[in-house]
């Protein structure tokens, strides 16, 4: 790692269903950010797909990429990514977190909410990627704590990101061309959009009190809780970017913010 770095952004993706990387009009939005972003030393990625009870990030020099996911074109399952991993930035972590545990993981790897994005934000790979899971057993404030005892590693060189879907219901999903969006998913994200560029956390953050559409748009919390560890990394008052602010499938939130 060199000594010196510029500071890095926090950056929320929603990556969507796996096919959104093959291809879609996402994937330029993706593109043109890794082309604005400094290039950075290393990505802490919070992904939705690592969902455990503890905490654990990936400490391995190569991570596998994996395929957590079912009934989808083979296109699919032939991709991988190759980044390495940061052992370094494994320990820094654990560090930053005590006394919290963190586990240091060799066998998970890079789920698809990692390598969906990241194949092209950074397409040659070449940048280590760790992930640290998240620890089901936490409430939304203490993921929130989390990504604020970990901002200091932007200061670092380190990309610190979040992957999810701010509105995430798979059965309420419709297919087809031209499905409209609920009217609840559009409200809940225009609401976390809107609250994002204020720079009000407190009710995202407090997500369950805001009613029937946060719990028709967060059934579960594996998707958004991502968003609360970028938001917990950010500065006061620094400049906040949306990009696929689109609502796919007619459940399924695209948005994504680049803060700082």
């Amino acid at each position: 790692m060199s000594a010196s770095a510029p500071r890095q952004p926090a950056v929320f993706f929603g990556h969507g269903s796996p096919m959104a990387t093959l291809g879609s009009s996402y994937v330029a939005e993706w593109r043109r950010l890794g082309v604005a972003l400094p290039r950075p030393h290393a990505v802490l990625m919070v992904s939705a797909h690592w969902y455990t009870e503890g905490s654990a990030v990936t400490a391995m020099e190569a991570p596998r990429t994996i395929h957590d996911f079912y009934g989808f074109p083979e296109a699919l399952y032939r991709i991988t990514y190759p980044a390495p991993g940061a052992p370094w930035l494994a320990e820094r972590v654990a560090g930053l977190l005590a006394p919290v545990a963190v586990a240091q993981d060799r066998e998970w790897g890079l789920d698809h909410g990692t390598w969906s994005v990241l194949r092209h934000v950074i397409p040659d790979a070449a940048v280590p990627v760790v992930q640290l899971s998240i620890d089901a057993t936490r409430p939304p404030r203490e993921h929130y704590e989390i990504g604020r005892k970990l901002r200091v590693l932007r200061e670092e060189g380190v990309l610190i990101a979040g992957s999810g879907d701010v509105v995430h219901n798979l059965r309420a999903i419709q297919r087809g061309d031209g499905v409209a969006p609920y009217e609840w998913a559009e409200r809940f994200n225009r609401f976390v959009r809107q609250s994002i560029a204020d720079g009000d956390w407190q009710p995202l953050i407090d997500y369950p009190a805001l009613g029937d559409d946060a719990r028709l748009s967060v059934p579960t919390p594996d998707h958004y809780l991502p968003l609360l560890y970028v938001l917990g990394a950010a500065h006061d008052g620094e400049t906040r970017a949306f990009f696929n602010d689109e609502i796919a499938l007619g459940s399924v939130s695209m948005l994504g913010v680049a803060i700082g």
